[in-house]
């Protein structure tokens, strides 16, 4: 159920805000506008109200549920990607990866011979975290 159906059933709607109301609160008798709602990016509706009425009694007085706040789930669909840690930080694995390959890099060209193969593992490594990374990103090569 989206915000609109949920602000049709209230008294004395006024909006507030870019995606909030304000609103009487259905669940008390009040002259006030004491029932604040936002609607989130996602469609999820946050209530609050300002006298301390519960989110279940604001709801009920309303007939509705909790799950009326939430939006429909689409069938069939895969919920939104979550990624597991911010992209600032794989950034900055990324840089460091690219300073070990520029450091193997700097030896080759300075000493003009192979690398040991403890250090072609560990290049080979720092490659292929930033192949994972841009992967992971969704970016090809």
């Amino acid at each position: 159920m989206g915000v609109d159906s949920i602000l049709h059933k209230l008294d004395g709607v006024r909006q507030s805000g870019n995606g909030s109301w304000r609103a009487k609160c259905p669940s008390h008798d009040s002259k006030g506008l004491t029932l604040s709602l936002r609607e989130t990016d996602d469609g999820r509706v946050l209530l609050h109200c300002f006298a301390g009425c519960d989110v279940h009694d604001v709801l009920g007085a309303l007939g509705l549920e909790i799950h009326d706040l939430f939006p429909e789930r689409q069938c069939g669909h895969a919920p939104p990607e979550r990624r597991p840690f911010p992209a600032a930080d794989a950034l900055r694995c990324v840089a460091f990866e690219a300073s070990v390959v520029l450091m193997s890099a700097a030896k080759l060209g300075d000493e003009m011979r192979p690398l040991p193969p403890c250090e072609r593992e560990r290049l080979a490594q720092a490659v292929g975290r930033i192949v994972s990374a841009l992967d992971a990103s969704g970016v090809t090569l």
